[in-house]
C-alpha cells in the first residue's frame, strides 16, 4: 500500500501535462501614435480621451493661413512659368516662318548680286573701247559690293534664325523643367495643407492625448494614441521547459482576472527569442560565478473571433492563460516537416 501511494503520488507529480498554464499573461495591442507632419499653431482638437474614433476622423486641427498662402503662392509660380513656357513655344511655332523670309532675303540678295556683276561686266568692257564714262564704272563697281555685301548679310541672318530655332527649343527645355519643378513645389504645398487635418488613421479609442488648443507642435511630436481595441492580444510569457508539447494553432483557455470571465484564443507562433533578448542591457554571463536561470518567451495568443465578451478587455489588462498542447510531439514532427511546425 505505502509503495503504491507512494507511486502514485510521483505519478501526479512528475507525470506529463497536456496542459501548460501561466500567470505571466498580458493583454497587449499595436496601436498608432498620432504625430503632425508640419509644424503649426494648433487650433482645434475635437477629440479627448476615450473617445472612439473611425478611420479618417479628425483628430486636431492645425491653423491653415499659412499653409494656404504657400498654395497660392506656388500656383502662381506655376502659372507664370506655363506662361513663360507658351511664349518660348509661340516664338518656336514662328521661327520657321522667320527662316524662310531670310532664305527668301538671300534668293533676293543672290538676284540683285547676279544683276551687279552682269553690269559691271558691260560697263567695264564699255570702259575698255572708251564708250563709256569712269563715274559708270566707279558706280557699277559699288553697286557690286553692296550687293555681295548684302548676300553675305543675308546669309548670315538667315543663319542666325536657324540657329535660333535651337536656342529657342533649349529655353522652352528648360523652362518646362522649371515647370516639372515649381508644380512639384505646388503638389507638395497641397500636401502641407492637407497635413494640417490630422486624421485618425484606424479605428480604434484615442488614449493618451496631451494636445490642446494653443499648442505650437512640431512634426514627429506625440499628440495622443489610437489604440485598435478590436486588435487586441495576448503576451503570455511561458517557461522555455513549457514549450516542448507547444506549436502554432493550438486552443488557448484565457481567464481575464478584471472580469472573472474565460475567453477562447489560439497560439499564434512561438517568438524568435526570450524576453531578456531585447532588453535594453542584456545579460551577460560570460564571467564570474554562473547560475542558470529558466527563460521566459512571449507567446502571442490570439483571439479567437465571435467572442462578444472579448470587448471588454483593456491594453495591460493581466490574465491567465493555458495551452491545451495535447501532448503532441513537436520535436518528432519537425524532424520530418520543412516548414517551421512553431512558427507562422
Amino acid at each position: 500500500m505505502v509503495v503504491g501511494f507512494v507511486g502514485g503520488v510521483l505519478w501526479v507529480i512528475f507525470r506529463p501535462e497536456p496542459d501548460v498554464w501561466t500567470d505571466d499573461a498580458y493583454v497587449r495591442v499595436h496601436y498608432a501614435t498620432i504625430a503632425p507632419r508640419v509644424s503649426g499653431h494648433v487650433a482645434a482638437v475635437p477629440v479627448d480621451d476615450d473617445d472612439v474614433v473611425r478611420a479618417g476622423d479628425v483628430l486636431a486641427q492645425l491653423d491653415s493661413h499659412d499653409f494656404e498662402t504657400a498654395v497660392a503662392a506656388a500656383e502662381a509660380q506655376v502659372e507664370r512659368d506655363q506662361a513663360q513656357s507658351g511664349d518660348i513655344g509661340a516664338n518656336i511655332e514662328r521661327q520657321p516662318a522667320l527662316i524662310d523670309q531670310a532664305a527668301a532675303e538671300v534668293d533676293a540678295a543672290r538676284a540683285r548680286l547676279a544683276f551687279a556683276e552682269a553690269d559691271a561686266r558691260r560697263y567695264d568692257n564699255l570702259a575698255a573701247t572708251g564708250a563709256g564714262t569712269g563715274q559708270q564704272r566707279q558706280q557699277s563697281d559699288t553697286t557690286l559690293k553692296a550687293a555681295q555685301a548684302a548676300l553675305r548679310g543675308a546669309q548670315a541672318q538667315l543663319e542666325a534664325n536657324r540657329r535660333q530655332l535651337e536656342v529657342l527649343k533649349k529655353q522652352k527645355s528648360a523652362s518646362d523643367a522649371t515647370t516639372k519643378g515649381d508644380q512639384a513645389r505646388l503638389e507638395q504645398a497641397k500636401l502641407n495643407l492637407g497635413y494640417t487635418r490630422i486624421l485618425a488613421p484606424i479605428d480604434g479609442m484615442v488614449g493618451q492625448r496631451s494636445v490642446q488648443v494653443g499648442n505650437v507642435v512640431s512634426p514627429g511630436a506625440t499628440l495622443m494614441t489610437v489604440v485598435p481595441l478590436r486588435e487586441v492580444y495576448i503576451n503570455a510569457n511561458y517557461r522555455e521547459v513549457d514549450l516542448i508539447h507547444m506549436r502554432t494553432g493550438q486552443p488557448v483557455t484565457i481567464h481575464v482576472d478584471a472580469y472573472d470571465i474565460t475567453l477562447r484564443g489560439r497560439v499564434n507562433a512561438i517568438p524568435a527569442a526570450s524576453g531578456a533578448s531585447f532588453a535594453p542591457i542584456a545579460p551577460n554571463n560570460a564571467t564570474g560565478n554562473f547560475t542558470k536561470i529558466v527563460q521566459r518567451l512571449p507567446v502571442r495568443v490570439d483571439l479567437e473571433p465571435d467572442q462578444p465578451l472579448a470587448k471588454l478587455l483593456r491594453v495591460g489588462l493581466s490574465v491567465e492563460t493555458t495551452v491545451h498542447t495535447g501532448l503532441e510531439d513537436v520535436v518528432a514532427e519537425q524532424a520530418h516537416d520543412r516548414r517551421a511546425v512553431t512558427g507562422r
